[in-house]
């Protein structure tokens, strides 16, 4: 067998030994090289600047495949890859030929792994042949007991949270994080539920390193987030294109051919992107959200030997899950201005990762019209009560509350789980009644996203109240979903004991939502009613159409029953600050009337007609000279505000929605992470080779179909419930 391979379009031909066209041939051709052969050193040390077409780039990986699994070349570079991030870590020249020779290595590896992943014909990527031949010897500085995954993954992870990133490093920091998006990608061919037996060999590397390391990698990749470093247009060098700035062959073979997540240059340099676009900070958050929402289940298999089976309480009570430390370092991450104290001894046993809070905040403020970012947001108010805590008390929200509340208000133009994301965020934080009360003296001068009209003065409180009344009215005429319903009612449930001043407009809002979950309401009825006319029962097909009907009336109900608990709470907990909810009441009354007998809104319109009859009389009791006007009304009910007694109401349990995630989360997480990924990282992944969620069909499509019918109970498929009190 020669050096390079027979096939024409690769032969070195009269080309000399050390060109860039012959070493490459050379690695994706027959003959295997020991790992200690100078061909390694002149293959990473020579500047790769051919231009291949993409057909040719095709068929080098094609070739590649065909001979990997006796050459043993991915391995090898892998471990050279290894050795190269080993050196740099401890040489602080950035211009050193370590630097040149990891660069060269991370390109060559990624391109021809992503080609081995996605091609794969085995359940355990067998087919990567991640080892070196039985002939050949295991270095003596890579173990015998180590995997050549895990030595690739920990020497990846370890210079990303040891090596700053400067304009020198930039590039190397850039395509480490793209080669872990390829590395870790086998998951896109398996479903999201992973079982103890299922292996991902860069995931269970990954999982496998120590806390020390995990807690590094994830500092690193929230600075890098949080710093947001752009790409060093004026760098002194750049070791991996050649003159004029032009891609060589591997930034073709990325982004040209093999569909690798390398951006062209022009996307760094393009002024056209907004401000705060960073490729390094965005991938570093795509491998982040990667990692800290990766869950397998161990099953019981791997409990047996640790469960004492003589205790009732050592017996699982169900499945048991492995434990991400990624996902603990986030949770238990702290504010590097504040050391917490401990007081109930529940704080993490080790070292913690330490971020400065304030910049995290004002950097997902600035970049929340991101997915990922909101998905950020929800992973630490969810998981990190230290972070849920700073926010809580930070007295400007409408840094963090704006931006969420303007994706409610474009929700045509977002994504169905972007909506679902953001309204679970403002979910969490409305348990807290700290939240529910500062959002209401935190007073907006204007809103210039909101062209329904000038909103001028108007509390962030007031504005959630008007979003999310829109919200549910939008759901109404396009989705009809029932968890979106129920999450927006949730929310403006658990503000309401704590409303202060609210607007007129948002007041006219939210008797507007009575009116309109009423309407529906009676359409319902009618056409229940109807049904039962027609059909009397004389077939299955027409017992199953009532029985649906009467389900989704169930739900109306629920929902017109939450509405009025949620004016019941303003009218008994703050009724004399909030002049405007009354008047919004009178002005409205009519609406109420009809359902005065019904059986589920009796005692709730009790109180509301009791507090209309206390001032309507006192409205009927002015001598009025002309006709009321707005202004006079509301003078009459601020007036009479401060006479009313709440002692005639009947007082009701306050309602308190709550959250709590699945007990199967990774069923909606991991595709949604990974949705995210393939739509903004640049990793174009064969369709037909990805089994982890549909790819025919668009996600919205199917919340749509899914949709048509409300039905009690959880978003389908996402992972997510709300706990609703009894």
């Amino acid at each position: 067998m020669g050096g390079v391979p027979s096939t024409p379009s690769f032969s070195g031909g009269s080309r000399p030994k050390d060109s860039a066209e012959y070493l490459i041939g050379a690695f994706i051709g027959e003959k295997s090289f020991p790992l200690a052969s100078d061909y390694w050193q002149k293959l990473l040390e020579l500047p790769l600047n051919l231009h291949w077409s993409s057909d040719r780039v095709h068929q080098a990986c094609l070739l590649f495949a065909q001979n990997n699994c006796y050459t043993r070349h991915l391995a090898k570079i892998l471990i050279h890859l290894s050795w190269c991030l080993q050196e740099c870590v401890t040489t602080s020249d950035a211009s050193s030929s370590a630097y040149v020779k990891a660069l060269n290595a991370v390109y060559v590896s990624s391109v021809f792994l992503k080609h081995l992943i996605e091609n794969s014909k085995t359940d355990n990527f067998e087919d990567l042949y991640m080892s070196l031949n039985e002939s050949e010897e295991n270095p003596s500085n890579v173990p015998k007991e180590q995997s050549i995954e895990h030595l690739v993954v920990n020497s990846v992870l370890n210079f990303l949270g040891r090596v700053d990133v400067s304009s020198d490093t930039y590039l190397l920091h850039y395509e480490l994080l793209n080669f872990m998006l390829v590395a870790l990608s086998t998951q896109l061919l398996s479903g999201p539920s992973l079982g103890a037996d299922d292996i991902h060999p860069f995931f269970d590397a990954a999982m496998a390193q120590p806390n020390s390391l995990v807690n590094l990698a994830i500092h690193k990749l929230l600075l890098n987030y949080i710093a947001r470093p752009r790409f060093p247009l004026k760098a002194s060098s750049y070791y991996i294109f050649s003159e004029g700035y032009q891609p060589g062959v591997l930034q073709r073979v990325g982004s040209v051919a093999a569909n690798l997540v390398l951006l062209p240059l022009n996307f760094f340099a393009s002024s056209s992107n907004e401000a705060s676009r960073s490729p390094l900070a965005d991938n570093s958050l795509n491998i982040l959200l990667i990692l800290v929402h990766y869950r397998k289940c161990l099953g019981m298999d791997h409990l047996k030997d640790k469960i004492d089976y003589s205790s009732p309480d050592s017996l699982p009570k169900e499945e048991s899950f492995f434990e991400n430390h990624y996902c603990k370092a986030l949770e238990n991450a702290q504010d590097i201005e504040f050391d917490r104290v401990d007081v109930e001894g529940n704080a993490p046993s080790g070292p913690v990762v330490r971020l400065p809070f304030a910049s995290l905040f004002d950097t997902l403020g600035m970049c929340l019209a991101d997915e990922t970012s909101v998905l950020l947001l929800y992973s630490l108010i969810h998981g990190n009560s230290d972070f849920l805590e700073y926010v809580l008390v930070r007295t400007d929200l409408d840094t963090l509350l704006m931006p969420l509340l303007e994706t409610l208000y474009n929700a045509p133009r977002r994504t169905s789980n972007q909506i679902y994301m953001v309204l679970i965020i403002l979910l969490i934080l409305s348990q807290d009644s700290s939240f529910n009360a500062s959002i209401h003296k935190l007073v907006l001068h204007s809103v210039p996203w909101y062209e329904e009209r000038v909103l001028h003065q108007t509390s962030l409180g007031s504005l959630m109240v008007i979003i999310l009344t829109r919200t549910v009215k939008y759901n109404l005429s396009k989705l009809r979903d029932v968890y979106l319903h129920t999450n927006c009612l949730a929310t403006l449930a658990n503000m309401a004991p704590h409303v202060h001043r609210l607007s007129g407009y948002a007041s006219q809002r939210l008797v507007s939502l009575f009116d309109m979950l009423a309407r529906k309401y009676n359409k319902l009825a009618e056409m229940k009613n109807d049904k039962m006319h027609v059909t009397n029962g004389e077939s299955k097909e027409g017992d199953t159409l009532q029985e649906d009907m009467a389900a989704e009336l169930h739900i109306y109900t629920d929902f017109l029953r939450i509405v009025l608990e949620i004016l019941n709470a303003i009218l008994t907990y703050s009724l004399p600050r909030n002049p405007e909810v009354v008047y919004a009441i009178m002005h409205r009354q009519e609406v109420f009337q009809p359902f005065k007998s019904h059986p589920r809104f009796n005692e709730l319109l009790d109180n509301i007609f009791m507090v209309l009859d206390f001032f309507n009389s006192r409205m009927d009791a002015q001598k009025m000279d002309g006709e009321w006007s707005v202004e006079k009304v509301l003078q009459v009910i601020i007036v009479n505000c401060r006479s009313w007694r709440v002692d005639g109401l009947k007082m009701f349990t306050q309602l308190r929605f709550t959250y709590e995630q699945e007990s199967h989360p990774e069923d909606f997480f991991i595709p949604y992470v990974w949705q995210l990924v393939l739509s903004r990282s640049g990793l174009n992944f064969s369709p037909s080779s990805i089994n982890l969620f549909p790819v025919d069909l668009p996600l919205q499509d199917n919340v749509e179909e899914e949709a048509e019918k409300p039905q009690k109970g959880d978003m389908k498929g996402n992972g997510l419930k709300i706990e609703v009190p009894v």
